[in-house]
C-alpha cells in the first residue's frame, strides 16, 4: 500500500453550447463542483471553419457547443477564469491554429504569459477523414497546419498538449481494439515522421517533440478488452519511440492520455442504463496504474436523447468524484501487474495492432491510406459487422435486444423531455454579434494581416505567430479559415461504402433475403431499380448511420447515391432530380432538423418534385418527430430503431405506395 494516495486524474466535462454567455456560467458553475479542468465544446460552424453570419451556419449556430467567431466570443468564454491557472481541452481539429491563436490571445489580454498555459488542441485531423468529419482542407496541408502547432507550443508553450491523436472518435465509427490501436498509433507515426524527416529539427527538439504528443481514447462495455488496450496502448507506445524514433529519454515516451467513454453505445430506450454503462466504461482507464488516464471526461446519461442539462452533466462528474475520493482505488500499486489472463489479451492486441500498421506502412503511411480510402473502408466494415451482431442478438444490448420490456423512465417524463433545448434567439443573437464585431473593428488592419497570412501560408511557413496577430485585431474564425482555404484548397474524404461485409459473405439472413425478392417484385413493378439518395445537409460529419443505411440499401438491390458528409440542401435537391431517385433519406444528428428538412421539402416544391419521398434519420426529440412528420416527412428514425432490415423494409414500402 502506498503512504501517499496518488493524486487524482484531471477531472472535466464536455461542455459548450448556446453562446459564449451562457457557456461561461455553465464552465464556472462545474468548477466550483468539483471540476478540475475544462472540454471546450465548439459549434459545427466554428469546427469547421465558418462565421456564425455564414449562411451554411444556418440552423446550426450553438445547437451542438459554443459559436467562437472572434476573440470577443472567446474572452467572453473565459471571462473570470484565470487562464493561468486552468487546464483547457479544445475540441478543434481543423482550424486548431486558430481557436489557439484565439486563446493565447485571450490570455494575452489578462495579462498571462504563454509560457504558463497548459491544456490541449485536439488538433488530429487524420480521424476527421475516418469518422468525425469536421474536416476541412485536404490531408497533407492539414498535418502541415498540425506540426505548427505542436513546433510552435513546444517551443513557446511548453505546458501545452499541441495534438490529441484520437482513438475515440475510431470506435464510435466501428472499429475493432486492434483498429483503434493501430490506426491512432499509425497517425501518431505521420505526425513524427514529418518532424523526424526535418533536418532543420534538432534532436533534443524532437524529443521534446515526442513527449508532448499526447491521446485521446475510447472504453467500451468489453471490461477486459478495454483493459488489456489500455496498457497495449502504454507498451506500443514506448516500443515506438524508443525502436523507430531512437527516443532514449523514458519520459518522453510515456503514453499520456484523456478519455471519454462511449458515447455510441449509449441508448435511447432505458436510458437510465447508461448510467451503469458510462461507470463500468470508466473502469478500465482508472483500474491500472500502469496505463492510467490523465484527463477524464464522462457523457450524460441522455446523450442519445438530446443536449445534457447542467444536473446531467453533475450526474457524470459525481461519477468520476466518487470512484477518486470514496474508493481505495488510488491508495494501492498497479493491480493488475503479472495478470496472466490481462497479459495474454494485450500479446495478442499487440501482434494484431502491429499487423495492422505494416499494412498501412505498405501503402506508403498514413495520407496514403487516408487519400486511398483504405482506412476509412475498413471502419465502415467493421461496423457493418458490430451493426449486424447488434441486430441478430449476439451482441446483447440490454433494454435495446433484450429485456426490453420495463417501466417507463421518470427521468425523461419531465416537461423538458429529460435533456436541454437550446435557445433559439441565442443564433441571432450571435449572428448580430458577429455583423457588428466586423462593422466596429479597425478593417484596414484586418486586411493586411489576412494578406500577411496568406503570404506564410503559401510560403509553407509556421502561421502560428501571424494567427496570434490575426486574433488581437479581430480577424474571425471564418475569414482566418478563408484564407487557408484559398492557399490549400478544400477536400472531399472517400465515404467507404464501397465494399460490403455482407457481400462478402455467403447470404444466409433470411431478412436480407425476402427484402431482396421484394425489391425484385418492385424494380419489376416499377420497370427500373429503387433509387435512394441518402444525405447529409449541414455541417454534422457524423457519418456511420448514412454509411451503414447507404451500404445496407444496396445489398438489398437498391441503387444508391452517396456523397458524403456536408452537402447543401440546394447540392441535395439538385442531386435528387438528376439522379432521378425514388426516395431521399436524410441524416442529421446536430440538432439542425427542423431548419434543414423544412428547406430541403420546400426546394423539392418549388423545383415541383414534391412526389420524392423524404425520410429522415438521427438524434431527434418526440416533439421534433410530429413536426417534421406534420411538414411531409414519410418516415422519422432515431437510435431506438436499430434494427436497419426493419428500416429497409420501411423504405420500400414507402417507395411502393409513391408509386401507386
Amino acid at each position: 500500500m502506498n503512504q501517499i494516495k496518488d493524486k487524482p486524474w484531471l477531472i472535466r466535462t464536455y461542455a459548450g453550447h448556446s453562446s459564449a454567455k451562457a457557456s461561461n456560467s455553465l464552465y464556472r458553475k462545474n468548477l466550483t463542483k468539483g471540476q478540475t479542468g475544462l472540454s471546450v465544446a465548439f459549434d459545427l460552424p466554428t469546427q469547421t471553419g465558418y462565421d456564425s453570419d455564414h449562411i451554411l451556419s444556418k440552423g446550426e449556430v450553438g445547437k451542438v457547443g459554443v459559436p467562437i467567431s472572434h476573440i470577443g466570443n472567446m474572452e467572453e468564454l473565459f471571462d473570470k477564469i484565470p487562464l493561468d491557472k486552468m487546464n483547457t481541452s479544445m475540441t478543434i481539429n481543423a482550424p486548431a491554429s486558430w481557436l489557439l491563436a484565439l486563446y493565447i490571445a485571450t490570455a494575452e489580454k489578462q495579462g498571462v504569459k504563454k509560457k504558463l498555459l497548459s491544456g490541449t488542441t485536439q488538433n488530429d485531423i487524420t480521424k476527421e477523414y475516418l469518422s468525425r468529419g469536421t474536416y476541412i482542407f485536404p490531408p497533407k496541408p492539414s498535418l502541415k497546419l498540425s506540426t505548427d502547432i505542436i513546433h510552435f507550443t513546444t517551443k513557446e508553450v511548453p505546458k501545452w498538449n499541441p495534438i490529441n491523436i484520437c482513438s475515440y472518435h475510431l470506435q464510435e465509427a466501428g472499429a475493432t481494439p486492434e483498429q483503434e490501436l493501430s490506426f491512432a498509433l499509425a497517425t501518431a507515426i505521420g505526425v513524427l515522421e514529418s518532424f523526424s524527416n526535418n533536418s532543420e529539427i534538432e534532436s533534443d527538439l524532437f524529443e521534446k517533440i515526442v513527449g508532448r504528443i499526447s491521446f485521446f481514447v475510447n472504453s467500451g462495455m468489453k471490461l477486459i478488452t478495454e483493459t488489456a488496450k489500455m496498457i497495449a496502448f502504454t507498451e506500443m507506445w514506448d516500443e515506438i519511440c524508443k525502436k523507430r524514433f531512437k527516443v532514449k529519454n523514458s519520459k518522453f515516451r510515456r503514453f499520456r492520455y484523456g478519455m471519454q467513454v462511449n458515447s455510441l453505445g449509449l441508448t435511447e430506450t432505458q436510458p437510465e442504463n447508461n448510467v451503469y454503462r458510462i461507470l463500468i466504461q470508466m473502469l478500465p482507464v482508472v483500474i491500472a496504474k500502469k496505463s492510467r488516464a490523465r484527463a477524464v471526461q464522462l457523457p450524460a446519461w441522455n446523450e442519445a436523447l438530446g443536449l445534457p442539462r447542467p444536473w446531467d452533466q453533475q450526474w457524470s462528474l459525481r461519477l468520476q468524484q466518487i470512484m477518486a475520493f470514496e474508493t481505495d482505488l488510488l491508495e494501492f500499486e498497479d493491480i493488475l501487474v503479472g495478470s496472466k489472463v490481462i497479459n495474454k489479451k494485450v500479446s495478442k492486441l499487440k501482434t494484431s495492432a502491429y499487423q495492422e500498421l505494416k499494412n498501412i506502412d505498405k501503402l506508403g503511411g498514413l495520407v496514403q491510406a487516408i487519400e486511398r480510402g483504405y482506412m476509412k473502408s475498413k471502419l465502415v466494415e467493421s461496423q457493418t459487422i458490430r451493426q449486424k451482431s447488434i441486430e441478430n442478438g449476439n451482441q446483447k444490448v440490454v433494454g435495446v435486444n433484450c429485456f426490453s420490456e420495463g417501466e417507463k423512465s421518470p427521468l425523461v417524463q419531465e416537461n423538458d423531455g429529460g435533456f436541454m433545448k437550446v435557445d433559439e434567439k441565442s443564433e441571432n443573437k450571435q449572428i448580430t454579434n458577429v455583423k457588428r464585431w466586423k462593422e466596429q473593428r479597425d478593417n484596414k488592419k484586418v486586411q493586411n494581416f489576412l494578406k500577411e497570412l496568406k503570404q506564410k501560408a503559401t510560403d509553407n511557413v509556421n502561421i502560428m505567430d501571424i494567427s496570434i496577430k490575426c486574433a488581437h485585431a479581430g480577424v474571425t474564425t471564418g475569414e482566418w479559415s478563408n484564407v487557408i482555404r484559398d492557399v490549400y484548397g478544400e477536400y472531399r474524404a472517400p465515404t467507404g461504402i464501397v465494399s460490403s461485409h455482407i457481400q462478402k459473405q455467403k447470404i444466409k439472413n433470411n431478412e436480407i433475403k425476402m427484402l431482396q425478392k421484394k425489391v425484385e417484385k418492385l424494380t419489376v413493378k416499377m420497370k427500373r431499380r429503387p433509387k435512394m439518395l441518402v444525405g447529409k445537409p449541414g455541417l454534422d460529419g457524423h457519418s456511420n448511420g448514412a454509411e451503414q443505411i447507404a451500404v445496407r440499401a444496396r445489398d438489398i438491390g437498391f441503387e444508391v447515391v452517396y456523397d458524403g458528409i456536408r452537402s447543401t440542401p440546394e447540392q441535395l435537391v439538385s442531386a435528387a432530380i438528376e439522379e432521378g431517385v425514388h426516395i431521399i433519406g436524410l441524416s442529421i444528428l446536430s440538432g439542425s432538423h427542423i431548419h434543414l428538412v423544412k428547406k430541403m421539402l420546400d426546394l423539392l416544391k418549388k423545383n415541383q418534385f414534391s412526389e420524392i419521398p423524404v425520410v429522415v434519420g438521427g438524434i431527434i426529440p418526440p416533439i421534433d418527430q410530429k413536426k417534421l412528420i406534420s411538414i411531409g416527412v414519410k418516415a422519422v428514425f432515431t437510435p431506438k430503431d436499430f434494427k436497419i432490415e426493419e428500416i429497409m423494409d420501411c423504405l420500400v414500402n414507402i417507395i411502393e405506395d409513391s408509386n401507386e
